[in-house]
C-alpha cells in the first residue's frame, strides 16, 4: 500500500517530520551555498580593491616619473595622442647657470662628496623652480637650464626668472666653499619640443637660449648677468647695475647688466 495520503486525508505526523527534515536540509544547503557566494563576492571585492589600489599607485609613480622630465601640459598632450610636439614661443625668459671651476673641484673632492653636493644644490634649484612656477628644462653636467614663459608659467615670467636666479645664487652662497656660480638670463623667442623615443626629453632651442648661455659664460663668479631686454622688463622692481657693452659670441657688442636683488 502507498504511504501517500488520500486527497482528503491530512499527512501523517511521520510524513510531516520527514518533509520538514527535507526542507530543513534544503534550506541549510541553500544557506551554505549563499555563504559561499558571499565569501567569493567579498574575496573578489577585496582582490579588486587591492588591484585598483596597486594600479592607482603605479599610475601615480608613472606620473611622478614623467613630471621629472616633462611639463604637465606636455604630458597631457602626449596622453591625448599627439605624436610630434613642437611649439614656438615669442617671449620666454631663460636662466642658464654653471659652477665656477667645476672641473678643478671634481678632481679635488671625493666622488661621493661631489655627487652629494651637486645633488643638494640642484635639489635647491628644483625647489625654487617649483615654488616660482618656472620650468626646469635639464641639467648638462654642472650646468642648469630653466625657463619661464612656457604654458603654466606665472604671468610675469621675467620677474619669476629673476627671482629664480637670485634663489639659485643664494643656495650656492649658503653651500660655501668651494662652490661659486655664474648665471645668465635673457628673454626672447624659443622653440620648445619633445625629442627622442625611448629616452625622450623636453628641450628648448633658439636665440634666447644661446644668449642666456653666453651671458652666463661671460659673467664674473658669483654674478647674475642679464641682457638689456631683461633689464627693461624688470624695471624698478629689481636692483640692477649696468656693466656696459660686452662681446658675446655670435652677437657682437651687447649691453649687459648685473642683477643684484629685489628693491
Amino acid at each position: 500500500m502507498s504511504d501517500e495520503p488520500g486527497p482528503d486525508e491530512p499527512p501523517s505526523p511521520e510524513r510531516l517530520r520527514k518533509e520538514n527534515a527535507r526542507i530543513a536540509r534544503r534550506v541549510s544547503q541553500l544557506e551554505g551555498t549563499l555563504r559561499q557566494v558571499e565569501q567569493i563576492r567579498d574575496s573578489s571585492t577585496r582582490v579588486l580593491d587591492r588591484l585598483m589600489g596597486e594600479l592607482e599607485a603605479e599610475r601615480a609613480r608613472s606620473q611622478k616619473l614623467l613630471l621629472n622630465v616633462l611639463p604637465q601640459p606636455i604630458i597631457d598632450r602626449l596622453n591625448a595622442g599627439e605624436q610630434v610636439i613642437a611649439d614656438r614661443y615669442d617671449d620666454v625668459a631663460v636662466v642658464f647657470s654653471d659652477f665656477v671651476g667645476f672641473t678643478e673641484i671634481s678632481t679635488r673632492l671625493p666622488v661621493a662628496m661631489l655627487v652629494s653636493s651637486l645633488n643638494a644644490l640642484f635639489s635647491a634649484f628644483d625647489a625654487a623652480c617649483e615654488a616660482l612656477g618656472v620650468e626646469k628644462i635639464k641639467t648638462i653636467g654642472d650646468a642648469y637650464l630653466a625657463a619661464a614663459g612656457l604654458p603654466g608659467s606665472p604671468g610675469d615670467h621675467v620677474e619669476a626668472a629673476a627671482d629664480l636666479a637670485l634663489a639659485m645664487r643664494a643656495a650656492v652662497r649658503d653651500a660655501g666653499e668651494p662652490w661659486q656660480v655664474r648665471i645668465g638670463l635673457h628673454s626672447g623667442p624659443v622653440v620648445a619640443g619633445v625629442i627622442g623615443t625611448s629616452k625622450f626629453v623636453y628641450d628648448l632651442w633658439g636665440d634666447a637660449v644661446n644668449v642666456a648661455s653666453r651671458l652666463e659664460t661671460t659673467a664674473p663668479p658669483g654674478r647674475i648677468q642679464v641682457s638689456e631686454a631683461v633689464a627693461a622688463a624688470l624695471g624698478d622692481a629689481f636692483e640692477l647695475e649696468p656693466r656696459g657693452a660686452i662681446e658675446l659670441k655670435g652677437k657682437g657688442s651687447t649691453q649687459a647688466y648685473f642683477l643684484l636683488g629685489r628693491r
